[in-house]
């Protein structure tokens, strides 16, 4: 079972081996909160990016312990690389950029990244 996604111009193409979440985490940090992303995370081997590798620019803030990956054509930030609370390297996904999810159905987990 997988599931795809992709930047809004499609330049960015990625696969999920994993099925499709039916919770995301709505963080209130500075970043998320004014992007608006719904959030799922998976192990690294689960992602695959099929497609937009040089498409794909980096930005780090605050403690830069996250990479945000977002497309350089339409700007949108399909996905994310980091690691957990204890230390696994892990793919944050923003829902929102997976066609497959209505994110109305989504239960909404709140995180206060804004507080860290």
């Amino acid at each position: 079972m997988s599931f795809q996604g992709s930047c809004h111009c499609g330049a960015v193409r990625f696969t999920i081996d994993a099925a499709l979440p039916t919770q995301a985490i709505e963080c209130n940090c500075s970043h998320c909160r004014i992007k608006g992303m719904l959030l799922a995370f998976f192990p690294v081997d689960q992602f695959h990016l099929d497609q937009g590798e040089d498409a794909l620019q980096s930005y780090r803030f605050n403690t830069h312990k996250i990479e945000h990956q977002f497309c350089r054509t339409c700007g949108t930030q399909p996905m994310a690389l980091g690691a957990l609370p204890d230390g696994t390297l892990s793919r944050c996904i923003n829902l929102r950029c997976v066609p497959e999810i209505d994110p109305d159905t989504l239960k909404r987990i709140p995180h206060d990244g804004a507080s860290r």
